[in-house]
């Protein structure tokens, strides 16, 4: 499955004043579904983009990929490039799966080169909690 990235359909292309920009944190970042702590990390990618809330990439070293299946899910941003998605397996006894809810550019375009196979998390369905470094 393939789809155009949310906000970024025509009309927002390079020359409309629309930015992504990629900056080295040091918060401490903890992301957590149906109260099971999934990603941990002091070294986090903040990505900012026009119209669009910040979102943390995460290491994949940071993030217990054994909790996750890819999906054949893919969207495409003209900003960063085709993304990869991840379903959350879900527990025993615990939440279900949560599909599509990590995803990652494993080869996005140049001007956003730091974010290859870095994780995000949907906060629409994960707990992310971000503390200051300190």
């Amino acid at each position: 499955m393939t789809t155009q990235h949310p906000g970024t359909g025509k009309g927002t292309g390079t020359g409309t004043g629309h930015r992504v920009e990629v900056t080295r944190g040091t918060q401490h970042v903890t992301v957590t579904i149906d109260g099971r702590v999934v990603a941990e990390s002091r070294r986090p990618l903040l990505l900012s983009e026009t119209g669009l809330p910040v979102r943390y990439y995460l290491p994949p070293q940071d993030v217990n990929l054994s909790l996750f299946e890819p999906t054949d899910t893919h969207t495409t941003c003209p900003f960063k490039g085709e993304a990869a998605y991840w379903t959350y397996l879900g527990t025993e006894g615990g939440g279900g799966p949560r599909p599509d809810v990590v995803w990652a550019y494993p080869d996005p375009i140049d001007s956003v080169a730091e974010i290859k196979d870095h994780l995000s998390f949907y906060d629409t369905v994960a707990d992310i909690s971000v503390k200051e470094a300190d």
